[in-house]
């Protein structure tokens, strides 16, 4: 039984909690796509790729609740992508991301 409870506590610090990001999206008719990742705990980005024929710009707000929400602007020119990442002071319980994007 010891073994286990060892067993059990080595491997307590290999779970990691990833915090829930919900992204809400406005595309106006552009092929883009996007992938978010839960940086660290207290930093979001998200990835950005434009698959359509013309360039695109796109703004993205990041909130985490009671902390000022953070913008961050992107050019995406057409067949590529671009990262925006943003820092919060406080750990992020769950990310909210909202996505526009115009055609250039």
């Amino acid at each position: 039984m010891n073994k286990f409870c060892c067993v059990l506590l080595a491997l307590l610090p290999l779970t990691a909690f990833a915090y829930p990001i919900d992204v809400q999206k406005n595309l106006n008719g552009l092929k883009i796509d996007y992938e978010t990742y839960d940086t660290d705990t207290d930093m979001g980005s998200i990835k950005v790729v434009n698959y359509g024929d013309v360039d695109a710009v796109c703004k993205a707000v990041f909130s985490n609740g009671p902390e000022a929400p953070r913008t961050r602007s992107l050019e995406i020119p057409a067949g590529k992508h671009k990262n925006a990442t943003a820092k919060f002071s406080r750990s992020i319980i769950k990310l909210r991301i909202e996505l526009s994007c115009t055609p250039k």
